[in-house]
């Protein structure tokens, strides 16, 4: 399946894998582009030299295009950046922030530079700045996200900007995948069905509350200080919300996150961390390979694409 993103990446299919903290690690970006996908690895608050030994141990796995996400609050967001040159990693996606400052540095080296949005403005923005392409995510998605949803934001993206779109927010099936490139995407990035790949490392119990999620399942924190994220609902949740509508202080809701992230992915604590997932965790239904996963949507989505 052949589009400006497949040739731009040098990837054989048009899916790419979100850059999740703490779950999208070197085993899992590898293999899904071992499977023809682009994998990502999440710098996210990371200091740089493990950024550097994810980037290489990845390599050790597959000889196929991997690129890196690059969260730019992050404070060793320079660092990260230098490293990524240094390393040869040819493709970079970015939240958070806008990458203007790096541009000059990645682009002399060859790095083509995605990042992702969540408004027309900020597309424009991104593209004026000489992004390669843009990933337009929809409030649908896990983790951080805006306010407007993929079947709206997409199509007034791919209108407002000439370079490549991908599609984000919302997708898990082939029937997602078609529905994005209907709207004009070039490509589509997943993260919720990936947690569940079989080489994500994530621990089980997480893995589990994302298979056996409905679709209600998921809650949105954090709306009062202007940072919203997505997760499946727990303790923690209801106690954040509860914080929440009691006017509780910026510093008092981030004391109740500190490390929550990494309770649930790594320690498996799904009662007191934090869960980031989407709206689609109710239609994953099990646990798949890399392979499985994005072989199964292409094969089916090229069958509804020429319906």
């Amino acid at each position: 399946m052949k589009t400006r993103i497949t040739e731009l990446l040098g990837i054989e299919y048009p899916i790419i894998q979100g850059g999740m903290a703490w779950v999208a690690e070197y085993h899992l970006a590898a293999a899904v582009s071992e499977a023809g996908g682009l994998g990502l690895i999440g710098a996210a608050s990371a200091p740089p030299e493990i950024v550097r030994e994810q980037i290489r141990e990845a390599k050790k796995l597959t000889d196929k295009p991997i690129g890196v996400n690059v969260m730019l609050l992050n404070p060793n967001a320079e660092e990260v950046a230098k490293v990524i040159v240094e390393e040869g990693i040819k493709v970079v996606t970015t939240g958070a922030g806008n990458p203007g400052k790096f541009m000059e540095l990645w682009k002399s080296a060859g790095v083509k530079v995605i990042p992702v949005v969540a408004s027309v403005a900020m597309a424009k923005m991104m593209e004026r700045a000489g992004a390669d392409a843009i990933i337009a995510e929809g409030t649908e998605a896990g983790g951080h996200i805006g306010s407007i949803t993929t079947m709206v934001l997409l199509p007034q993206i791919v209108d407002a900007v000439s370079i490549p779109v991908v599609g984000a927010g919302g997708v898990a099936d082939e029937r997602g995948f078609a529905a994005a490139m209907m709207l004009g995407a070039d490509a589509v990035q997943m993260g919720t069905i990936f947690i569940t790949a079989k080489e994500s490392i994530v621990h089980s119990n997480y893995k589990q509350k994302v298979i056996t999620a409905k679709d209600i399942d998921s809650e949105v924190t954090g709306r009062s200080t202007g940072h919203p994220v997505r997760s499946l609902r727990n303790k923690m949740t209801r106690e954040y919300l509860k914080l929440e509508e009691e006017g509780a202080s910026f510093e008092e809701l981030e004391y109740l996150t500190l490390g929550s992230l990494r309770k649930a992915v790594v320690d498996g604590d799904v009662i007191n961390g934090t869960i980031m997932a989407g709206q689609i965790a109710g239609l994953v239904k099990e646990e798949k390979s890399c392979e499985e996963i994005i072989h199964g949507i292409i094969s089916r989505a090229e069958k509804l694409l020429k319906m």
